[in-house]
Parts: structure tokens; C-alpha cells; sequence
């Protein structure tokens, strides 16, 4: 059987430093109606968090583009889809390596892909240079008991 999601939502925004928090806060209401944890909750908005500055520090750069946020719930998990139209990733296992960062002069620690991959199930990165770049994360909520 396929797995059929029960909700899905879609956000776009400009990619300002101000608007991650917005993003962070609306995924997470979002996840909300599948009832996680408080440690479920944060994982989400940490990896939202990382996915959505990477778009903005190293997607766009100094350029001003829009950053797109889909997200869909299923019966116990939730899928988000983060994308830009920035410039793309060369390398992308050499970016997802702990410490890697392209711009060391911002005193990034290089560890975005690392802690979204700690706080998600999955993560997979689709990117294409002067296209653009898409994270699609997963995670597992803990199916309540008392259902």
C-alpha cells in the first residue's frame, strides 16, 4: 500500500536571516497535529533551522531569492522539503562532511547537514549548480500509546 499522507502544507518567504524563526515556528505547528514530543518538536525546528540558513547564507549569498518549505504528515511521520533557487552545491558529500563549511570567513562551523542528519531520520540533498538546492528530511513521531 502506498503511504498516503493525511496533510500537507506549502510556505514560501524571502530568504532573510529574519524569516528562519517564522519558518522554524510554522513547520513546527505544522508537525503539531501529530501530537510529538517537546524533543520531537525541537529536533524538527533545529533541522528546519540549519536547512532553511543554508539556503540563505550559501544558496543565495548576498542575493535575495525565495526559499521554499513543503512539508506533508502521515500517519506517524513527517516529511519537509526545503528548496532555493540559489546557486547549488559542487560537492555535495564533501558538504555534508562534519566541519566542511564554504564560508569559513562567517565562522560557520560547518556542521549544518551534519545536525540536521543527527535530528532527522532521513535526509537526502538533491542539488544542481546555478539551479539550485533541495533537502528533504524525515521523521519518525512515536505513535501514542493511549490511541
Amino acid at each position: 500500500m502506498k503511504n498516503v499522507y493525511k496533510n500537507e502544507m506549502k510556505l514560501e518567504f524571502l530568504s532573510k536571516s529574519s524569516n528562519e524563526s517564522f519558518a522554524r515556528i510554522t513547520v513546527a505547528a505544522f508537525a503539531s497535529q501529530l501530537d510529538p514530543t517537546i524533543e520531537e518538536i525541537s529536533d524538527i525546528k533545529t533541522a528546519v533551522s540549519e536547512a532553511v540558513t543554508n539556503c540563505i547564507i550559501h544558496g543565495y549569498e548576498e542575493k535575495e531569492g525565495i526559499v521554499t518549505i513543503e512539508s506533508r504528515l502521515f500517519a506517524n511521520s513527517i516529511e519537509i522539503v526545503i528548496s532555493d533557487n540559489g546557486k547549488g552545491i559542487e560537492n555535495i558529500e564533501r558538504a555534508r562532511q562534519a566541519l566542511y563549511t564554504s564560508k569559513p570567513e562567517l565562522e560557520r562551523s560547518g556542521m549544518g547537514f551534519t545536525i540536521m542528519e543527527s535530528f532527522m531520520d532521513e535526509v537526502e540533498i538533491e542539488s544542481i549548480v546555478g539551479v539550485g538546492t533541495k533537502v528533504t528530511m524525515k521523521k519518525m513521531i512515536k505513535v501514542n500509546e493511549h490511541e
